[in-house]
């Protein structure tokens, strides 16, 4: 970062702050990961300075030849990785891609249909504060007590509502999805049924997860998470899809384009290129069940210290953890790990009491961990490490007497923070892994 350092050095001072919080840390938040350097440098080339608004070969400027071939190349990359007959690389990121699919398929008002957000779902499912509930009818459907999704329920609102859009796929809903079941109850009514495989895709890419696309008639993406690359999306039309509507495929591309966005991200996309590249070896598919092995592992080692699992388990990347029987609110713990350099996130789990900034659980994945190269060995470690430091949280706050509805100032859990002192040797013990994994660039 020689330019950078010279031109602007408190940025470059941020970034190598940044670029060393990642170093010492173990990455478990679900939805990052570690980008390779050649993402890294499709997305810092040169192509950042190319403006390409419209579609390949269907420009609005002149000097296109090359990022044509870009795009055009990517998106056979795409089809070819996910079996599908149309993709379209140029959205933002996910949440652009998902309204564009509304864009595409629904007009204002219409009825559509997602797993709730408290129950795991996202926020563009149409989730109450969401643009997609304020222009479209939602209707979401939940979790049973078990943790799954409750289909009698997505039966019924199919039944009664009619959505003309069900989409399947969330953020903290730890079990592989049922695309077959989505897919019959959507084809009884006539609806569209999306796919949003964000958190999944590269599971599905190498082989760790069923494919949605002989289910689904769109599938959707963020290409950041387990696929490991750039911050972008993308939107997938499936043959499926085209049979139900053969115009299905331009509709999405007019959605993106002029109907929500201008100029694509060329540098993205060609980042996103390379990760797909990546994601078609041997070695990709072989990290992808890599991932799920660990995070089965790390299931059962905090099952074993009484961590109550959503669902019992995870089939996936992440784990959802309910504190309720800790008495911590997911803050607490979520910030008390980052001092131990453990970094997940706070999370509400299905029928919290509690409100969603103070909720009552935890998420926590493996995506980056296993791009370091930790296996199983490490995931015991880790599940004990968190063990420890939450048991050591717990008394610490019944020796200063603080409540859970104490905890949710923060000043009171950076007291229970300081008081605890065993983070500061779990912190030194993650940072022995960290050096034994160091973040690798190469693969």
């Amino acid at each position: 970062m020689k330019y950078l350092k010279k031109q602007d050095k408190e940025i470059s001072d941020l970034i190598k702050k940044e670029t060393k919080r990642q170093e010492e840390t173990l990455m478990m938040i679900p939805s990052e990961n570690i980008a390779s350097s050649a993402v890294e440098e499709a997305v810092g080339s040169s192509l950042e300075n190319k403006y390409a608004e419209g579609y390949p070969y269907k420009r609005y400027y002149q000097g296109q030849k090359n990022v044509d071939a870009i795009e055009t190349l990517v998106i056979e990359r795409a089809k070819k990785l996910f079996n599908v007959p149309h993709a379209n690389v140029q959205p933002y990121s996910g949440s652009p891609a998902n309204f564009a699919v509304y864009n595409a398929v629904c007009e204002p008002r219409d009825v559509i249909s997602g797993l709730s957000l408290p129950d795991g779902g996202h926020l563009t499912h149409g989730w109450k504060v969401s643009a997609t509930a304020k222009y479209f009818k939602s209707y979401p459907y939940h979790v049973l007590k078990n943790g799954l999704i409750d289909f009698d329920e997505v039966k019924k609102i199919a039944k009664k509502y009619k959505p003309k859009l069900i989409w399947c796929g969330a953020t903290a809903y730890p079990r592989e999805f049922p695309f077959k079941e989505f897919s019959k109850i959507a084809d009884s009514i006539g609806a569209y049924f999306a796919a949003d495989i964000s958190h999944i895709a590269g599971l599905v890419a190498g082989g760790a997860h069923k494919s949605p696309v002989q289910f689904a008639h769109i599938v959707t993406t963020t290409t950041h998470k387990t696929l490991r690359g750039p911050r972008g999306a993308m939107i997938l039309v499936t043959k499926k899809g085209l049979k139900k509507d053969p115009e299905l495929a331009d509709k999405i591309d007019k959605a993106i384009f002029p109907g929500l966005q201008g100029g694509p991200h060329i540098n993205t996309i060609a980042g996103i290129g390379v990760a797909l590249k990546e994601a078609s070896t041997p070695k990709f598919k072989k990290y992808a069940k890599q991932i799920v092995k660990n995070a089965k592992v790390l299931a059962n080692e905090l099952k074993k210290y009484g961590f109550d699992l959503i669902s019992g388990g995870t089939d996936t990347h992440l784990l959802l953890i309910d504190l309720r029987n800790k008495r911590i609110l997911g803050n607490t713990l979520a910030e008390a790990l980052e001092e131990a350099s453990i970094v997940i996130n706070k999370n509400s789990v299905p029928f919290d009491t509690n409100p969603p900034f103070y909720p009552s659980g935890i998420r926590m994945g493996t995506p980056g961990i296993t791009s370091r190269g930790m296996k199983e060995k490490e995931m015991v470690l880790i599940a004990k490490f968190i063990s420890e430091l939450t048991l050591a949280v717990s008394e610490t706050k019944k020796k200063l007497g603080i409540t859970l509805e104490d905890e949710r100032k923060r000043s009171i859990r950076a007291q229970i923070i300081k008081n605890t002192e065993v983070i500061t040797a779990i912190r030194k013990k993650v940072l022995g892994i960290c050096k034994r994994f160091p973040v690798k660039k190469f693969y």
